[in-house]
């Protein structure tokens, strides 16, 4: 029922969701909170979660249609419910899976940059509230990249914050990999 509409949402480019953001949800949030502004943190938290899902669904949907027949059935044959297999068998041998599903998920909005462009305010501000606007990592380097001198201190400082976003999506895939090893070798004993 849900699936259509998830591939939907993954199909969709991140210039068209930060324009629904802009668009629909900023005023949506300005209107309901009192926020003296749309374009927040919490504009692009929503948005980055609403991208993260379709990975997230996905790969978690392939785990748990993964686990065999016979260990639900074997459960279900022992006197479980249905909703007993799934917390005590389904979800735990899928756990690997689940968990490489969200980490894959989080990978994927950590180094997002249309959307947090669009949505998040643009103001290089520390900030202090969910409702104040704000320029992520990413953000800063398309915003700022074609103003810095090659060569410049300004410039070598963008060129940092990308490495610091490769090494955060490096160390998301990498705990990813690990836990999928880790439950892949409980489930093999």
């Amino acid at each position: 029922m849900f699936k259509p509409f998830i591939e939907l949402l993954a199909a969709m480019p991140s210039v068209v969701i930060g324009f629904v953001g802009m668009t629909v949800l900023a005023p949506f949030l300005q209107d309901c909170f009192g926020a003296p502004t749309g374009l927040n943190v919490l504009n692009a938290a929503i948005l980055l979660a609403l991208m993260a899902v379709p990975t997230i669904c996905t790969i978690s949907e392939d785990a748990l249609r993964s686990v065999p027949r016979s260990l639900k059935e074997s459960s279900l044959a022992l006197g479980a419910t249905h909703w007993e297999t799934l917390t005590t068998v389904t979800v735990p041998a899928a756990f690997s899976g689940i968990a490489t599903g969200v980490m894959l998920g989080l990978s994927r909005v950590i180094g997002e940059t249309m959307v947090v462009l669009m949505v998040a305010g643009g103001a290089a501000l520390i900030p202090e509230s969910l409702f104040d606007p704000v320029r992520p990592m990413p953000a800063s380097i398309v915003a700022e990249m074609a103003e810095s001198p090659f060569g410049s201190s300004h410039y070598h400082a963008l060129f940092a914050i990308g490495i610091v976003l490769f090494f955060f999506t490096f160390l998301c895939n990498l705990a990813a990999f690990l836990v999928s090893q880790k439950y892949k070798l409980k489930a093999s004993n």
